[in-house]
């Protein structure tokens, strides 16, 4: 299958390992430009050569964390030196915020920029020029936590609200030709992740785990996920406006 994603110009938001790292090295094994942003410039080095070596591109990383600085002015900097992109890819976020469900408005607020807000100011610089020239994809790496509302209650909302707002403003730009979408992870490891460390420290815990809230009785794996965001990212999701799409293992 032909994804249509060979020179695009492609933008990966948290893409120094894990899942972001996966999705930054498939699009450039399809052939894509890519520019990628993460906090850890060591990692981000390793990455770039990583995907220079698999396609010869003008790739390029930033080191910047997007929860110390503006992100709607970092957009405009992108977007000035690198060029209107075609794809892009929100890896933001996580779990590991205020667990407090009676939380200061602080936390809660710190939850919903981390999982939703720095994206969205994104979005605000770097969605118009996509409507501007008829063709764009937005994806954002959201979860099942939103649909299941399980677990962290700070961080099951701030993607319940993220959900909220791929669907509201995916429905809003779908005659545009810019697809806006949401993949919906579910528990995946990969080294440094929330579930990685328990795999040794207490298998018992990932065992009960897998047994009551993964069908598949096993964890995903960052390529898994990759997989389908470089689909929601090719030329075939083209009536996929505002989809929110499981990617989860049937988590129950």
């Amino acid at each position: 299958m032909n994804l249509g994603i060979k020179d695009k110009n492609v933008l990966v938001v948290g893409a120094s390992k894990g899942i972001g790292r996966s999705i930054a090295i498939s699009f450039a094994q399809e052939g894509a430009r890519v520019t990628t942003i993460s906090r850890s410039e060591e990692l981000l080095v390793q990455l770039n050569e990583e995907l220079k070596q698999t396609v010869d591109k003008d790739h390029a990383y930033y080191v910047a964390d997007i929860m110390e600085l503006n992100a709607n002015q970092l957009a405009r900097k992108l977007l000035k030196e690198r060029g209107v992109f075609d794809i892009v890819v929100h890896n933001v976020g996580g779990s590991l915020v205020s667990r407090n469900a009676l939380g200061t408005l602080d936390e809660w607020q710190y939850a919903w920029k981390f999982n939703a807000g720095v994206a969205i100011d994104m979005n605000n610089v770097l969605i118009q020029p996509m409507i501007d020239k008829g063709w764009g994809r937005v994806i954002h790496i959201s979860s099942i936590s939103a649909v299941m509302l399980r677990g962290n209650p700070l961080y099951a909302s701030a993607k319940a609200f993220l959900n909220a707002y791929v669907t509201t403003v995916g429905r809003t730009i779908a005659a545009t030709g810019v697809v806006m979408s949401a993949v919906m992870p579910g528990a995946v490891t990969f080294p440094g992740s929330y579930w990685d460390k328990f795999i040794v420290a207490d298998p018992a815990r990932c065992e009960d785990f897998l047994k009551h809230h993964q069908a598949a009785n096993r964890f995903g794996a960052p390529k898994e996920i990759a997989d389908v965001v470089l689909f929601m990212a090719s030329e075939q999701a083209s009536f996929m406006q505002a989809a929110l799409v499981p990617v989860d293992g049937a988590n129950m």
